[in-house]
């Protein structure tokens, strides 16, 4: 497994675990489902890969521009969170004025 792998499955965890918990007025089952996807897609492209090419299953570095799995994860996470706060934000209603 990857890093950023683990990354994005420990989001989904924990904001499945706030969603399960009552939280519900941030559309987390919105975001918990971005998150979900976006951990079996990662998963699947690294199985794939690894099938594919062999070599190292668990890594802790990149050879891209970010070099760090952690901080490649992170990076992955915003454009989550981003369009999920934009999900979020349109979503609420608007008062009449």
């Amino acid at each position: 497994m990857s890093m950023w792998l683990i990354t994005t499955l420990i989001a989904a965890c924990l904001v499945t675990v706030l969603r399960i918990l009552g939280i519900r007025e941030y559309k987390l089952g919105m975001l918990s489902l971005m998150l979900w996807g976006a951990t079996v897609m990662i998963l699947v492209d690294h199985v794939l890969g690894y099938l594919h090419e062999g070599g190292e299953f668990i890594r802790v570095t990149t050879e891209g521009a970010i070099t760090s799995g952690i901080i490649l994860g992170i990076v992955m996470l915003i454009p989550v969170l981003v369009i999920w706060g934009f999900a979020v934000v349109l979503s609420r209603p608007r008062s009449k004025c």
